[in-house]
């Protein structure tokens, strides 16, 4: 008989276990608990969409259109694309859905985007992605409140040190266009000397020369014009309001006059949060305003701004995470224990009491695994308390031990919850919790 040949795990991607994906829920819960207090709204966009959205809205000449979205034809002749970013898909929804009427709209999302790029530390084929996004506002207090959302949420996470808010103005189209034209005529000026890459970037994506990592390519962009000397007074007036606006926030930023946003649609604030503790590929976050994005897709002229962070990549700055604990551990033996136990964890958990229950082995080898979950108490009972109705609930971590009865198991563990002393039998609580707010270590 042939052997049957274990399938191996596609390059690129990752199974998320144990304390990797503690840190992975951990950004997930924390962008979750930040972007309800600046009322952002979670929104849910497909996997996948027609071709022409991103080659539209990333441009047919980037790198990530021309070599890295995962696209294929379905069984209706149909070009499709996996998701390589989020901003599009929902640029497209705000058109096809109609939300224009709830403008200016504060949106979220997060999930997985899939790109075809050389695998290496924290990046993969299928990562995830969290983003945000302000659409159909122009004022630059948009840009102030995504990007003091950014930085709470960082600092929330605990990654904040030694992330600096790189920022920078692409201007808007009349700057653009003046200074787009200037960075040309440098750069035939020395193309002789420009990395292929970079020669391949001077008709369609000049911009991107300026953040080339080429050490061919780094004296010719150092020299390159700054935008400052084709600002418009609008635009100068602009960026000197995000500024001030994140200095009253009270966030730190640096101005990165090289940063840019290749494609045409980007305007005015354009931003990068980057460390030193992920080696050459620093960003952990970034995004920019792309005022022409949606008319790009065909709809009225809408600004925008947004940001998006790779999870796995906020995760790795992450402290070491605790490990999951739970408040209580059942500890059945014999048949009709065992049976009964089914009812008292659901009983418990009815309750809002994270319980788990141990069910395999002797006596001991269930406390140890009570210990290894670090459980608070284990709930003790064999067929002999059971029939009378009782059962035993030990304190691990000072030893101590009490019978109470079973009847009073879930009003005896709530009292244990709020710190009441532990009760003899003879004196239970008559503490009423119902609807009661309640904060314990049974809680995520």
């Amino acid at each position: 008989m042939a052997r049957i040949e274990t399938p191996k795990r596609i390059r690129g991607t990752q199974d998320i276990f144990g304390d990797e994906q503690r840190r992975f829920a951990h950004v997930v819960d924390t962008f979750e608990r930040v972007r309800r207090l600046y009322c952002f709204q979670r929104v849910e966009v497909p996997i996948f969409e027609s071709t022409a959205v991103f080659a539209r809205s990333l441009g047919e000449t980037t790198d990530v259109v021309s070599k890295e979205m995962y696209s294929f034809e379905d069984r209706g002749g149909d070009s499709l694309t996996l998701r390589p970013e989020f901003t599009a898909g929902i640029a497209r929804a705000y058109l096809t859905e109609g939300w224009q009427q709830y403008a200016p709209l504060k949106l979220v999302a997060h999930g997985p985007v899939f790109r075809y790029e050389r695998p290496q530390k924290g990046r993969y084929r299928q990562f995830h992605q969290i983003d945000a996004e302000i659409i159909g506002a122009p004022e630059a207090a948009a840009d102030i409140e995504l990007l003091v959302l950014a930085d709470q949420l960082l600092h929330e996470l605990g990654i904040a040190d030694g992330v600096t808010l790189q920022l920078n103005t692409l201007g808007d189209a009349e700057t653009r266009d003046a200074w787009r034209g200037a960075l040309v005529t440098h750069f035939e000026q020395h193309e002789g000397d420009l990395s292929q890459d970079s020669k391949d970037r001077l008709n369609r994506n000049p911009l991107r020369i300026l953040d080339s990592k080429d050490p061919k390519d780094r004296p010719i962009a150092d020299a390159a014009p700054d935008i400052d000397a084709y600002l418009t007074s609008e635009a100068g007036a602009f960026f000197e309001s995000v500024a001030k606006g994140l200095d009253a926030a009270g966030v730190a930023w640096t101005r990165n006059s090289r940063l840019v946003r290749g494609l045409d649609y980007y305007r005015h604030t354009a931003f990068e949060f980057v460390t030193d503790r992920l080696g050459a590929q620093g960003t952990v976050l970034a995004g920019g305003r792309y005022d022409g994005l949606i008319g790009s897709l065909g709809g009225p002229e809408t600004p925008g701004i947004g940001w998006a962070a790779g999870i796995e990549r906020l995760a790795m700055l992450l402290e070491e995470p605790a490990a999951e604990t739970v408040f209580a551990t059942v500890i059945p033996i014999g048949a009709a224990a065992e049976a009964r136990a089914v009812g008292v964890v659901a009983d418990l958990r009815r309750e809002r009491m994270k319980v788990d229950m141990a069910f395999r082995g002797n006596m001991k080898r269930r406390l140890a695994k009570a210990d290894a979950q670090g459980a608070d108490y284990a709930i003790i009972f064999g067929d002999d308390e059971l029939a009378k109705g009782e059962v035993n609930v030990k304190r691990l971590k000072t030893g101590e031990q009490k019978t109470v009865p079973l009847a009073r198991l879930p009003r005896i563990m709530w009292s244990q919850l709020m710190g009441d002393d532990f009760p003899d039998a003879t004196e239970m609580t008559t503490w009423d919790h119902d609807g009661a707010v309640v904060k314990g270590p049974f809680q995520e």
